[in-house]
Parts: C-alpha cells; sequence; structure tokens
C-alpha cells in the first residue's frame, strides 16, 4: 500500500481516487449507447464529485462530522466475472463493472480509514467507505431486480 507522510497526502490521494471515479463513470456513459446506462453512470459521477467535494473541503477548512449508517452488502459482485467496458455493453456487464468498482473504493477507504491516526478521519473513511458500499447495493439490487429475475 501506498506510505503517506501527513494527512493532506492521504487528502490528496483520496481526493484523486474520486477524481479517477468521476472520469471512469463518465467514460462509461460516453462508451454506452444505451440511454438508460448513461444516465446512471452520470449520476454516479455527479456522486462521486460531491465526495470529491467533500474532500477538499476538509483539506482546506479541516475536519468535518460525518454520519455513517451501516450498508447491508448483497455480497452479489463476489459471484460475478470482472468484464472490460466496451461501447455496445450490455446493462448486466454495465452493472457488474460498475459493482466491482465501489466494491474495491469500499475496500480503499476502509483500509485508509484503519490507517488513519486522527479520529476524525477515521470517520471521514469510514463515512466514505460506507457511501461507495451503498453505491455498491444500488447496483446490486438494480441486477437482482433486472438481470436475476429475468432468468
Amino acid at each position: 500500500m501506498i506510505e503517506f507522510e501527513n494527512i493532506n497526502d492521504v487528502l490528496d490521494f483520496a481526493i484523486g481516487e474520486e477524481q479517477a471515479a468521476v472520469d471512469f463513470y463518465l467514460k462509461l456513459a460516453e462508451l454506452s449507447k444505451n440511454e438508460q446506462i448513461q444516465k446512471i453512470f452520470h449520476e454516479f459521477a455527479e456522486e462521486e464529485m460531491m465526495h470529491k467535494a467533500k474532500l477538499m473541503e476538509v483539506k482546506v477548512n479541516g475536519s468535518t462530522v460525518f454520519g455513517t449508517i451501516p450498508i447491508v452488502d448483497m455480497k452479489l459482485s463476489d459471484y460475478l466475472v470482472d468484464v472490460k467496458p466496451t461501447p455496445d455493453m450490455s446493462y448486466e456487464k454495465a452493472l457488474i463493472l460498475a459493482m466491482k468498482k465501489e466494491k474495491a473504493a469500499f475496500k480503499l477507504y476502509t483500509a485508509l480509514a484503519d490507517r488513519a491516526q486522527q479520529p476524525e478521519m477515521q470517520e471521514m473513511f469510514r463515512h466514505l467507505a460506507m457511501e461507495e458500499s451503498k453505491h455498491k447495493m444500488r447496483f446490486e439490487i438494480e441486477y437482482d431486480d433486472y438481470i436475476l429475475r429475468e432468468n
């Protein structure tokens, strides 16, 4: 794992990860020919932009209090194969890709929370982990509703 010298290094890294998530979802939206998929990925890009804004606010103004609510993990992504984004990607594959991305983000923020020294930083990273977990759950519910129920 990356070694950080100070809290600004951690925040800069997390801000970069959120921007990468924004770029990821915008690219998936751009690649998709399906308007429903485009809309969903644009919505997630906006949510990731809000995460980035929160992190930037913490960097500028200091710590902020975040609340965390545990999210149920359906674990569907644990049983799905990895997929690569393509212009003609099916809705199923787009959902799988999104679930895998959100799971990775959850793991990252959980690891950062475990390594953070300040309680407010631990809380912030746990909050971000739960946000990513909520995203994953939304994709899992969508997958369950529209893919598994059709089969």
